[in-house]
Order: C-alpha cells, then sequence, then structure tokens
C-alpha cells in the first residue's frame, strides 16, 4: 500500500512564504519588461496586458481581505445569484481586468511589488491553518493562509508564464515551487473546484504521488471530493506519478496532457490506470 509520510505544516508554509518573497520581483521584472501589452498571452482571449492587469488585482484583492482595509468593492465584481463555482471564479477574472486604469493599468509590476510586500509582512508570524475570508468563492467563504499563500504563489508563477509567453521574455518554474503550490493550495482548491454534476455517481479512489512533492488521496464519491495528505493505507482505484512542474502546468491547461505522458512527466498505474483522465475532467479550471 505505501509508506505513510508526514510532513510539517507550519515548515512548509514557511517555504511557500519564502518561495513567494522570491518569485514577486521576477514577476515585478518581468511586468516591466513588457515591450507590448497589447499582445496575445497565453489566456484566451486576453492580451500581455489583461494578464497584468489581472495580476495586480489578484495582489490588491488578497492584500484586502488579510488586511480589511476595504482597498476591494467586492460587490462591484462579485456575480449575483446562484452560480457554479467556475462560473464565479470565470466572472471575477473576466471583471478583474478593468479594475485599473491608466496610470495603474500601464504599470501593473508597481502594484505586485508593492501588494506583495505588503501581503508577506501583514502575514508574517501568523499560523497557516490561520482562516482567511474569500468573497470570491462565495458568501461566508474561508480557506487557509496557507491555501492563500498558495494560491499566491501558483497566479504568480503560472500567469507569469502566460505573460511570458506572449512577451517573448524568459521565464522558469521550478520543480520546489511548483510542489509548494501542490501541496499547499490543491488539497482545498481541487475539492472546491470540484464539477458536481459530472461527479454525480462516481466513485473514484486517486493515489496522487508527485515527485518530491506532496502525496495525495484524491476521493470522488457521488458528487464530492476529498483530498487528504498523508492519507492512511488504503486500495485505491488509479495511482497517477508526476513531475511537479508537469502536474502544475497539466492542472491549469498550459501544457496537453498527452505531451505530459509522452515525456514520461506523467504516469498512470494502479488496477485502472485508464481512469487517470477523468481526475481532469472532474475539476473544472475557469
Amino acid at each position: 500500500m505505501g509508506t505513510v509520510t508526514r510532513f510539517d505544516p507550519v515548515a512548509e508554509h514557511e517555504r511557500a512564504r519564502a518561495a513567494l518573497g522570491v518569485v514577486i520581483p521576477r514577476l515585478v521584472r518581468l511586468l516591466r519588461d513588457v515591450p507590448d501589452a497589447g499582445a496575445a498571452s497565453g489566456v484566451p482571449a486576453w492580451t500581455v496586458g489583461d494578464v497584468g492587469a489581472h495580476l495586480a488585482a489578484v495582489y490588491l484583492g488578497y492584500c484586502s481581505v488579510v488586511s480589511a482595509d476595504g482597498a476591494v468593492e467586492w460587490d462591484d465584481l462579485l456575480p449575483s445569484g446562484e452560480v457554479s463555482f467556475g462560473e464565479r471564479i470565470a466572472a471575477v477574472n473576466a471583471r478583474s481586468i478593468d479594475l485599473f486604469g491608466g496610470e495603474e493599468r500601464a504599470r501593473p509590476g508597481d502594484v505586485v511589488a508593492e501588494r506583495g510586500e505588503e501581503f508577506l509582512r501583514i502575514t508574517e508570524g501568523l499560523a497557516p491553518d490561520a482562516p482567511v475570508a474569500v468573497p470570491w468563492y462565495g458568501e461566508g467563504a474561508t480557506i487557509s493562509l496557507a491555501t492563500m499563500t498558495g494560491l499566491l504563489l501558483s497566479e504568480s508563477l503560472v500567469h507569469g508564464l502566460d505573460v511570458a509567453r506572449g512577451a517573448g521574455l524568459p521565464w522558469s518554474i521550478g520543480p520546489d515551487e511548483a510542489a509548494l503550490v501542490i501541496g499547499q493550495s490543491m488539497p482545498t482548491m481541487m475539492a472546491l473546484a470540484l464539477d458536481e454534476e459530472r461527479a454525480r455517481g462516481v466513485g473514484i479512489a486517486f493515489d496522487l504521488r508527485i515527485k518530491g512533492g506532496p502525496r495525495l488521496a484524491v476521493v470522488v464519491e457521488d458528487g464530492a471530493m476529498t483530498v487528504t495528505r498523508d492519507a492512511p493505507p488504503r486500495a485505491y482505484d488509479c495511482r497517477i506519478t508526476a513531475a511537479p512542474v508537469a502536474f502544475l502546468l497539466v492542472s491549469f491547461r498550459r501544457t496537453p496532457i498527452w505531451r505530459a505522458i509522452a515525456s514520461g512527466r506523467m504516469l498512470a498505474g494502479g488496477r485502472r490506470p485508464w481512469l487517470a483522465m477523468r481526475l481532469g475532467e472532474l475539476v473544472a479550471t475557469p
């Protein structure tokens, strides 16, 4: 069944914070070096400038909820009525690119630099399991600070790649950075992003092993998902072994899964290896 490993949540959160502290100035330099904000980016229908504006909005929004400074009028950004998780996030993302205008939109790196430093300063010394309000996920929704730190790291890394691809500039994502994103944010976010309609009547247990990173038990049971680190030994239907950067980029639809499989960076095994493709189908990516 495999050995159960243990991780230290405090130490891992500190590593994620340190990684974010290194990535922020890299991202700021990238945004300031963009030669043409109107160029197409790695996000369909968004220009490089749109991605930069979205990143500035993300940093502003995350700082707003950890500091409660009222910097964001959430009622202007959030969709009304009952919508699915994926529809909700897609609506917020679409509105985020218009949050800034004029000088701020032209210089998103300045917002990222200022708010990135503020986020790390405000959250220094806080417990990784401290709850943080996330109104963009729903009324009264909260996630842990560790999850939020992992999300901010993932936004920076993945959207940095989107900017770099459009601007023709270099950008790298290291395996340690990707493993921290997966360990810190994905146990929460995969369950939140489950497509409940597609998962209705489905029963699959995945053993997700990230090389050099976390091991996650991902269990889908009739419209619900649980994702557990350090799960006790159990029987699984499908085992997925993946390099951390490959899994991150496949999860965010930046790399096709066939390419990761063909290069040997993702492998499926277990009793029903063909079910590996279902995992990506069950988790929505706005």
